[in-house]
């Protein structure tokens, strides 16, 4: 588990104005490869730079993962690049402090002698400032590569010379900027096996960016969450929550190049609202009632509510898909995800 360090009222003030002061200053002089946690900067800007690198024939990837990074930074070598850029000593103090600040943990406050506290305005651009040097360094080999945050991705033309660059870049973290590398979650692999910010990328002549496989399981998930039937909420206030939860996230994997995946699971969404629908309407008559007011002829109406099989398989029998049609959850206020 992943702690926070939030820090109070007016500790965050204080970071929030020193953030302003600083990022205004640093900023420009970070790497052009560096997306993460910079203003004008986004992830789908990264995931782009990733597919051109791939369409250009850099069709593999060393897909770096650095160990517990935000826990692990290195206090020393943090200040030392602090202190490059800044001399007045009371300016070093208040960042010390608020590195070494602690972590309250059931009641308790636990001394911080590593790492950058999560929660806090500044450790973002903290965290850029020291992964810089490894932007430098990438630069100054003539790599092709994209980072935001903690995620670095490099791009070469063969699994022979992603395995060096592996070697070389993992020597350079350990020795320059103590940092580990987690060997069990890094790889050399083709894109289309990795993903970046919740996408993976098709192989082919068009590289296309698609939805990663765990993101689209995380979606699933997520909507199983929000339309399990002990929630004993209304269908309408149920659409309004998947209404929240859908939009989010289609503004961000709406960026995907695959639409047949949205609309996919755009059409499974519905089996789940007609699932829950359907053990609404709890038994045989009731069932019965109600297909028939919905204008599912006698036979099909007794043949579906008197079905043994399971809602799910019964979401997508003709009758519910004629009484429960798509238009009916879209003036329900359910969104599309396709659009």
């Amino acid at each position: 588990m992943r702690k926070l360090g939030i820090p109070t009222v007016v500790d965050r003030f204080v970071q929030q104005a020193v953030l302003q002061v600083l990022q205004e200053r640093w900023d420009p002089t970070f790497s052009e490869h560096s997306y993460g946690f910079r203003p004008g900067r986004s992830a789908h800007q990264a995931v782009a730079q990733a597919q051109e690198y791939i369409q250009q024939g850099y069709d593999w990837v060393v897909d770096l993962d650095l160990e517990k990074f935000f826990d692990r930074v290195n206090h020393d070598v943090l200040m030392s690049r602090v202190a490059r850029r800044i001399s007045d000593k009371r300016m070093l103090k208040l960042i010390r402090g608020f590195l070494n600040s602690g972590v309250m943990e059931n009641g308790l406050v636990g001394p911080t002698d590593e790492g950058t506290p999560q929660g806090g305005p500044l450790s973002p651009l903290l965290s850029n400032l020291l992964l810089d040097d490894l932007d430098r360094e990438l630069e100054r080999r003539g790599h092709r590569f994209v980072r935001y945050a903690d995620d670095s991705n490099i791009y070469v033309k063969s699994e022979r010379a992603g395995q060096r660059v592996r070697e070389g870049v993992k020597g350079f973290l350990t020795r320059k900027l103590r940092l580990k590398v987690n060997d069990s979650k890094s790889a050399v692999a083709r894109p289309k096996d990795r993903k970046f910010l919740g996408f993976s990328f098709t192989c082919g002549e068009v590289v296309k960016r698609r939805i990663a496989p765990k993101a689209i399981l995380r979606f699933k998930e997520g909507i199983r969450e929000l339309t399990r039937r002990t929630r004993g909420i209304s269908i309408e206030r149920m659409i309004e929550e998947l209404r929240r939860y859908m939009l989010g996230w289609r503004g961000y994997f709406g960026f995907c190049e695959t639409p047949s995946t949205l609309t996919d699971l755009e059409g499974w969404t519905r089996r789940r609202l007609r699932c829950v629908i359907w053990k609404q309407w709890k038994r045989g008559k009731a069932r019965f009632k109600e297909l028939r007011s919905r204008g599912i002829g006698k036979d099909l109406a007794a043949k579906t509510a008197g079905s043994a099989h399971g809602p799910w398989r019964l979401s997508n029998s003709p009758a519910l898909a004629i009484s429960l049609p798509n238009a009916f959850f879209a003036s329900l206020g359910l969104p599309s995800l396709a659009k």
